[in-house]
């Protein structure tokens, strides 16, 4: 077995990538790789494939935070390291960001339509990950998250560099009147992230975009991927496509 990633050129100092569907033990709508525990996989299947991804990573420790679809940020430094496995679990729930400047770890999110992005700042040697899916979105968790490594690391926003991973398009994520309400009503630019055909159409990648460029990250600085794990659901784990009981893509960073 041999997790197959997707690799980003962030930095030689980094590992920067997300997972794809192959190389692991998991098994039905989980094949093959899959390494979040609270998606409904076998626990078993769950700790193999981590510690084969651990093991390809070259890294110590992988973190991988109980998402809810918010804004909640945790910053994995030394103190979060010293916790026992059972603390750090704790300290992660309910958790959909996460930073650090440690070296040799993984920091990571899991997604399966939601947008993964991946921050690096190579001038203070740190990292951060979130998970935005619509509601995040709307939250500007992506927007929180630069602000909290500027507070945290004196982070320049025109210094970071950013990936935004495989996800939803725009053509494939079609949403109800509520939820283009609740970008319209949070000052989203509704012309450029939204179209309607029969429903609306929202373009996520280019939604957390935007609220990157607001921050001041220099838009020759973001890297779309433009994958689309609807259309490529073979090779991305796909809610929409797979239904929720299926695995996730986690997308992560490790400093070297």
């Amino acid at each position: 077995m041999n997790p197959v990633l997707t690799y980003y050129n962030l930095s030689d100092r980094v590992t920067a990538f997300s997972t794809t569907r192959q190389g692991g033990f998991s098994v039905g709508s989980y094949a093959n790789f899959n390494a979040n525990a609270y998606c409904g996989d076998d626990a078993e299947h769950v700790a193999c494939n981590r510690e084969l991804l651990r093991l390809k990573l070259r890294c110590g420790l992988l973190v991988i935070p109980h998402q809810v679809h918010g804004d909640g940020i945790c910053e994995v430094d030394a103190d979060y390291l010293r916790l026992t496995e059972a603390e750090q679990s704790a300290r992660t729930e309910g958790i959909d960001a996460l930073l650090t400047n440690e070296t040799g770890i993984c920091i990571g999110v899991s997604t399966a339509d939601c947008t993964p992005i991946i921050i690096y700042d190579p001038e203070h040697h740190a990292a951060a990950v979130a998970h935005a899916g619509w509601r995040g979105t709307v939250a500007r968790i992506a927007e929180k998250t630069v602000a909290r490594m500027q507070s945290t690391y004196g982070s320049r926003p025109e210094q970071l560099h950013a990936v935004i991973g495989p996800c939803i398009t725009v053509k494939n994520f079609e949403v109800g009147d509520e939820v283009y309400d609740a970008f319209a009503s949070e000052g989203f630019p509704m012309s450029l992230i939204a179209r309607r055909e029969e429903k609306w159409h929202i373009d996520l990648p280019l939604c957390n975009e935007w609220l990157l460029t607001s921050m001041g990250v220099p838009g020759t600085q973001i890297h779309q991927t433009a994958l689309c794990t609807y259309d490529q659901c073979d090779r991305y784990f796909s809610a929409r496509r797979l239904g929720i009981h299926s695995g996730r893509i986690y997308s992560g960073i490790v400093l070297r």
